[in-house]
Order: structure tokens, then C-alpha cells, then sequence
């Protein structure tokens, strides 16, 4: 593959109609579609709202959005014209683009973090693919997409290196957790060092940053509706060595990905090993970006997509039936006979009801839901993790009626999941003894703070998305308030700490990229609504789930 193509400037802001809302079921044994270059009826009501909105007054937002429940008290300084540019986003624009990092004279990332008082860099300094992301869409909205083809080239071309940990061999398929560019300003060059994992903390590799990417190609061809990338051989075949990683059979008897602590996000020891949420909720979303793009010219990508359409099917009814938890579902669980053996056991996973932590109970709103972090044999982790519930709203891993419950949720919980900045990684926090066997003692994670607890300001992009797709811009107009009333006046801190998200965090850098391009990204989607459709994808009918296990949101 030729790293160093020129970059052709793409003009064209139509997107692909892609497969986003066809029956699963009806790609198999079919010749592949042709591909026209309009835009999908998702993006044309997307983009009539927004010009809607634009006349009305984002105040009026209600009027259009059915699924908004009026009672939501928002702060008064919303009726300032939203869409007049805040002071802050100049500020941010500015720090976004000095992040940016070069290779040969082109853009290729943004760097984690532009800390000017640390003297400690360790890997602040480098290109995470996951830390990418929301800095790729602000870009991409901003009509500049010629940064994210470079990081998608770059970082394909990556996946081929061999990758090895001691004397262990990688698969071939892994996605770098982050790369460096080494500038020689004596020989006039530059040189790449990437990470599978071998350098980061625990040696864990990055289950997500495949997922992110194939998330991230997506999302740069529904923006500029440049086909070639994503159809090109290098391109078909990186989704492919990605999938191989996950869809190949083994000793699972779940659909879910079995992953080690730190995987993701959560990169340091937070008793997410198992089938954490978050990876599980890329994982789906990652299948059906692959699906929407994957052609099927030879029997190699008809195989492909008919084992993601079953991979597809199955996840999503083990996630629905199994992750999800409201006040019906806790009750049922609470009353859970144990060491049941048949086909017809109900407590499939032999949980004993003791276990279940007291908090859950008071957290638990009569009206709501959420997917919980983890189900294994014999256990269950009931914390709320943000990103795995946001990433299956947008990707349709919830049902419109589950969607809905974890805005319910997120809405009843205000305090305690946003507080005044939002927005908690994971809830509640863990301590005391639980604290020390969890983490191993960990000095990062502490309760309240980090990962354990730590409000993220990062999160206001995911979360922003989720609040227009559920028809709630109230929500995010709220929490994009808070963080404007302190991220600028900090310095755009990595995380915050305490209860509330009241202090920066005691270990956070300052000028943390992510933080910065993720309150750019919910700005402009809030905005424009119709950005939207990079980074959401419609229920597909086929993947309904056959038994509801309860009907607390429809109340």
C-alpha cells in the first residue's frame, strides 16, 4: 500500500446510501446493491430538522422532537441564541489545530495532550486512536476531511507491521493503541513508532481501536461520500483481518467478546475483564459499519458478511435479554432461584441474588434503564459505564424503548451521573477493601476519581449524540452549559474528580485534546443536527428481540 498518496480534496458533502436500515437477513445470497450517492432518508430528515430549527429557535426544538418530555427544567441562560458562536469555541479550534501532528509534511492525528506545565510527557504525546476520534469528527463537520483519510491510511498501514510482546506474536489484524512521529531534523526525516500494547501500562493490547476505526472509515465516507477509500483493497482488507480477530470460533458459548482488564477506554485495572459493555457495544457497532461497506464481489466477502449477519443477530439478542436491566428486570433477578439446570433455567447464569450491591436498588428509578458493565458465570457488575450505553444508543444495540430508558435514567440520575461536569465514566465509584481487591491498590484509581468515578468531559460528544438521536436535545443543551461554564476557565483538564466532577483531577493534564475537539463535536451537532448521521445507525427491524423482558419504559 502507497502511505504517501496524495491527498485528493473532496468537495462533495453528499453521503452514501448505505445499508444502514436493510433487513440483515436480506444480504445473504444477493449480489451486492449499487451504491448511490444521495443522501439516506435518515440524513434528509436530519438536515430538514435542522433547517427547522434554525428558524424556529433551538428553544422550539420540542416542537419537533416527539420524544421530548417537557418537564426537564433547563437553566435560563439557554435562551441565549444557541447557535451564536460561544467565546469558547475560538479558544478550541485554536487548541485543536496546535495538537495536530505531521508525518512528511502531511496531518496525520492530534496528539493526546498539550500539557504546558508537566514535565512528565510519558505517552502524552502521541496519536491514540481512540483519543483521535472526536478530533476526526470535529474536522470531518468542519468540511476538512483530508486529515482523517491521512490517520486512516497511516494507521492501515500500521496494522501490517509484525507486532510482538516478548516473544509473543500478535494477530495480524490489531489495530496500534497509539503511534509517535519521530522528527530527524539533521536527515530531514521522519519516522513512525507505533504501540500495540507492548508499552502500555499492564501490556494489554486495544480491543477498541479496530472498532474505532472501522467506526471512524464510516463516518469519513458518510461525510464527504468518497467511496474509494473504503472500497479500496487495503481498506476491505483491514476491515476483514479486524473481524477475523472476533468472529473466529473457539470455546465461547456467548456471542460477546471475552477481553482482559484495560482494554479500552479503561485502560488500567477497573474489574472489566470478561464481556465489559463497552467493548461489546463497539464490537456491535463496528459489525454493522463493516456490513454497510464490505463488498461482496468473490466468495471471501460473501463468507465475511454472512458470518457478521449471524454474529449480528446473536449478539444483539444476548446483549437485550441479558445486559439490560430496569426496575422489572432487578426485581426479577432479586427473586432468582440458583443452581438450575435445564434448558428452561431461568437464571441462566446461576447469579446469587445476595450478590447484588445494595446502591443498585436506590439507583434504580422506577421509569428507566441501562445496559450494566458486565454478565459472566456467576456474576454480574451493575456499575453504569457511559460510553458502552451511549455507543448502543447510536448504534442501535438498543431498541427505541431501551434508548429511551437510559435517557430516563440519565435524566433521574442527573446528580449523580453529570453532577456539575459531566459526565461520569462509570458509577459509582468503588472503595474501601472492594477497592483495593478491584484495582490492585491502584493510586490513579481512587474513588471519585479517573475511572473510577471521574467525570469525563470527553463524553459531551457521545452523550450529545445520544440526546438528539432519542429526540432530547435538552439534555445535552444542559450539560453542554455546564462544561462551558468551567473547561476554558480550567484549561480543558482530562477528567474531574469527586462526587460531584466539582475538582480537576488530581492527576489530569490540562489542554487535553479529546476534551477539547469533544465539546466541538456536540457544539456542532447540536447545532446541526444532520452531522448526526456520521456516527448513528438506524434499528434494523430483523434484530428485534423475540421476548421483551419488561415494559417499565412504556409505562
Amino acid at each position: 500500500m502507497d502511505g504517501h498518496m496524495g491527498m485528493r480534496k473532496i468537495s462533495s458533502h453528499c453521503s452514501i446510501n448505505d445499508m444502514d436500515d436493510f433487513d440483515l437477513s436480506r444480504l445473504l445470497d444477493k449480489p451486492r446493491l449499487n451504491i448511490e450517492r444521495q443522501r439516506s432518508f435518515d440524513e434528509r430528515s436530519l438536515s430538514e430538522l435542522s433547517i427547522s430549527l434554525a428558524r424556529a429557535g433551538l428553544d422550539n426544538y420540542d416542537a419537533y422532537s416527539p420524544g421530548v418530555r417537557s418537564g426537564f427544567n433547563t437553566p435560563a441562560s439557554s435562551t441565549r441564541n444557541s447557535f451564536e458562536p460561544h467565546p469558547m469555541v475560538a479558544d478550541a479550534w485554536e487548541s485543536l489545530r496546535k495538537s495536530l501532528v505531521y508525518f512528511r509534511g502531511q496531518p496525520v492525528g492530534t496528539i493526546a495532550a498539550v500539557d504546558h506545565q508537566s514535565e512528565e510527557v510519558l505517552n502524552y504525546d502521541q496519536v491514540f486512536v481512540r483519543d483521535f476520534v472526536p478530533s476526526a469528527l470535529a474536522f470531518l463537520m468542519n468540511g476538512e476531511p483530508d486529515i482523517v483519510k491521512n490517520f486512516l491510511l497511516k494507521t492501515l498501514h500500521l496494522q501490517g507491521w509484525e507486532k510482538r510482546v516478548d516473544r509473543f506474536k500478535l494477530g495480524e489484524g490489531v489495530m496500534p493503541a497509539s503511534f509517535k512521529v519521530l522528527h530527524d531534523p539533521v536527515r530531514k526525516t521522519d519516522t513512525l513508532i507505533a504501540d500495540f500494547g507492548e508499552s502500555a501500562i499492564g501490556r494489554v493490547a486495544p480491543v477498541d481501536s479496530g472498532f474505532w476505526w472501522i467506526i471512524l472509515l464510516r463516518a469519513y465516507t458518510k461525510s464527504t461520500g468518497d467511496l474509494s477509500l473504503a472500497e479500496s483493497p487495503d481498506c476491505q482488507k483491514g476491515m476483514k483481518l479486524i473481524l477475523t480477530l472476533c468472529l473466529s470460533e473457539g470455546f465461547d458459548t456467548f456471542p460477546t467478546l471475552l477481553c482482559a482488564d484495560g482494554c479500552c477506554m479503561i485502560d488500567r485495572r477497573m474489574g472489566i475483564y470478561g464481556y465489559p459493555i463497552e467493548i461489546q457495544a463497539l464490537f456491535f457497532m463496528a459489525l454493522r459499519c463493516a456490513l454497510s461497506m464490505l463488498k461482496q464481489d468473490n466468495a471471501e466477502g460473501k463468507e465475511c458478511v454472512e458470518r457478521i449477519v449471524k454474529r449480528l443477530h446473536a449478539l444483539s439478542y444476548h446483549m437485550r435479554s441479558y445486559f439490560w436491566l430496569d426496575f422489572q428486570q432487578l426485581n426479577d433477578i432479586y427473586r432468582y432461584k440458583t443452581e438450575e439446570y435445564s434448558h428452561t433455567a431461568v437464571n441462566k447464569f446461576n447469579v446469587i441474588p445476595d450478590s447484588i450491591p445494595d446502591w443498585v436498588f436506590d439507583f434504580m428509578p422506577m421509569r428507566g434503564g441501562y445496559f450494566i458493565g458486565n454478565v459472566s458465570p456467576a456474576r454480574m457488575d451493575f456499575r453504569w459505564f457511559a460510553l458502552g450505553n451511549c455507543v448502543a444508543i447510536l448504534s442501535s444495540l438498543a431498541t427505541p424503548e431501551q434508548s429511551m430508558a437510559i435517557m430516563d435514567l440519565i435524566e433521574a440520575r442527573w446528580d449523580e451521573l453529570v453532577g456539575e461536569m459531566p459526565i461520569k465514566i462509570s458509577y459509582p465509584a468503588i472503595e474501601s477493601h472492594e477497592w483495593r481487591i478491584v484495582t490492585g491498590c491502584d493510586p490513579k484509581n481512587t474513588r471519585w476519581s479517573y475511572h473510577n468515578g471521574g467525570s469525563w468531559p470527553v463524553l459531551l460528544w457521545l452523550v450529545t449524540a445520544a440526546c438528539i438521536k432519542t429526540g432530547r436535545p435538552q439534555i445535552a443543551r444542559r450539560a453542554i452549559e455546564l462544561a462551558e461554564s468551567r473547561l476554558l476557565k480550567d484549561g480543558w483538564p482530562e477528567y474531574y474528580d469527586g462526587k460531584l466532577g466539582r475538582y480537576i483531577g488530581k492527576q489530569a493534564r490540562k489542554y487535553q485534546t479529546w476534551s477539547i475537539a469533544g465539546y466541538l463535536v456536540a457544539k456542532m451537532m447540536l447545532e446541526d443536527p444532520s452531522h448526526l448521521g456520521m456516527i448513528s445507525l438506524e434499528e434494523d427491524k430483523q434484530m428485534k428481540p423475540v421476548i421483551k423482558r419488561s415494559s417499565s419504559w412504556t409505562c
